[in-house]
């Protein structure tokens, strides 16, 4: 391994405190799977102004990998997504987004606690955790808790620790939408508006069965308009 991917791995093991769990041998760990990508974006957040009221997209590779500014016509929307992230990633780095009071936070997390094997329950309870402390921090925030969105096994570039999760992705959605009043925020659902026939994500939204193209966003963008509570116009 080289120097540089341990020494910031370590920096997330201590970031995280969870040294103490994978000596555990717990059967999924903490970390998002990028660890020496996360530090850095967190490290570039830091260095931006804090500018509150605005809408923050907060998520993984999927929500990072969005030109929010252009696909929203909102030159202020902040993009808070990090390649790789996981729940427990997002848990760690609220303040940073509590801080900023922002008039609205889009969620979209979970599939890369999949690939780590995290439980379905262990899941729900940090996104629930998730929304209960930006609703603390940050009393008028609307919060829209994004469904995790299909994936499509059939690409030859599908990564295989994602391989197997279509009833966990489903499990997940379902309870979302369940507790969304209880949890008083507005669930969204991106999940069924992008299968295709065969209960796939639909191909033409993809490059990967994971990750969106262009169009794939466009078509994001286009569910959120068409939401009546988001606001998005």
């Amino acid at each position: 391994m080289r120097r540089q991917s341990l020494v910031g791995i370590l920096l997330i093991c201590s970031m995280f405190g969870q040294l103490e769990l994978i000596a555990q041998k717990r059967s999924y760990d903490t970390l998002p799977n990028l660890p020496e990508h996360y530090v850095k974006r967190l490290a570039e957040f830091k260095k931006q102004p804090i500018v509150k009221g605005k809408v923050i997209m907060l998520g993984n590779s999927i929500t990072e990998g969005g030109n929010w500014k252009k696909l929203l016509k909102d030159s202020t929307v902040i993009n808070r997504g990090i390649s790789g992230d996981v729940t427990f990633g997002v848990i760690n780095r609220l303040d940073e987004i509590v801080k900023r009071q922002p008039s609205k936070v889009f969620l979209l997390i979970g599939i890369n606690d999949l690939s780590r094997k995290t439980p379905d329950e262990v899941i729900l309870e940090n996104l629930f955790s998730i929304v209960s402390k930006i609703r603390s921090g940050s009393r008028n925030t609307e919060v829209f808790v994004q469904s995790i969105l299909p994936t499509n096994e059939t690409f030859k570039n599908f990564m295989p620790n994602f391989k197997g999760k279509a009833s966990s992705i489903l499990t997940i959605n379902t309870q979302l939408q369940r507790y969304a009043d209880k949890m008083k925020f507005t669930y969204v659902d991106l999940y069924s508006k992008f299968l295709d026939a065969n209960g796939l994500m639909d191909a033409k939204y993809a490059t990967d069965g994971l990750h969106l193209n262009e169009l794939g966003y466009q078509h994001w963008v286009s569910i959120l308009r068409s939401t009546s509570k988001t606001g998005i116009k």
